[in-house]
This record gives C-alpha cells, structure tokens and sequence, in this order.
C-alpha cells in the first residue's frame, strides 16, 4: 500500500510538472543574474565567483532559442545604461566563467540572429 501511495505522488508530481507552463524569461531576471558581474564589467580583470554563479544561472534560465533572443536583448538593453562597460571584458565574460551560453555579449550582435 506504501508502494502505491508513493506512485501516486510521484505520478501528480510529475503532471503538475508537465501541465505548469514555462515562465519566459525578463530582463529583470537577466540584471538580477548578472548584477554581480558590474565590478568586472566595468574594471576588467576576473569574474567573481558571484558573477560566475550569475552567469550559469542566465545560461540556465535560457534553454530556448526566445530565451536566449530576449536575454541578448536584454544584456544591450543593460549595456546602454552603463557606458563604461568594457567591450572586451563583457565578450569575455562566458569563457572567463567557463560557459557556453548560446548568447553572444556584444553591442553588435543582431539578436534576432541568436540560436
């Protein structure tokens, strides 16, 4: 009886899994991920291993191609605001942190274009 009891929740766990629709991505999501990478954007030198942890979870966040398309949007909508970001240090950050994003982080990138 213990056995079909445990089924039983696991089987309702996994359809309110299943029927619970995908929360899209924000841009506050994308700030509140990356905030703690603004020292090293602005500076240079090595990512925290807050801004790292940030990272991962953007990369996280992001599993589908409009994810990815809306936090690139996103990541130049954040960029305008600081202007003294570093280019360099921004394009580097992913490698820096040792993640594939999916998300290429440049001024110049066309986001429609992100896969």
């Amino acid at each position: 009886m213990k056995g079909v009891v445990i089924s039983v929740l696991v089987v309702l766990a996994m359809v309110q899994l299943m029927a619970e629709p995908a929360r899209a991505i924000t841009c506050d999501d994308v700030d509140r991920s990356l905030a703690s990478c603004l020292p090293y954007l602005l500076a240079g030198g090595d990512p925290s291993n807050a801004c790292c942890a940030g990272v991962k979870s953007l990369k996280d966040m992001t599993p589908g191609k409009a994810d990815r398309q809306t936090a690139c949007s996103c990541v130049k909508a954040a960029a305008i605001k600081y202007k003294n970001i570093k280019a360099d240090a921004a394009t580097a950050l992913p490698d820096k942190c040792h993640v594939q994003m999916g998300i290429p982080i440049s001024m110049s990138t066309n986001c429609n274009d992100v896969q």
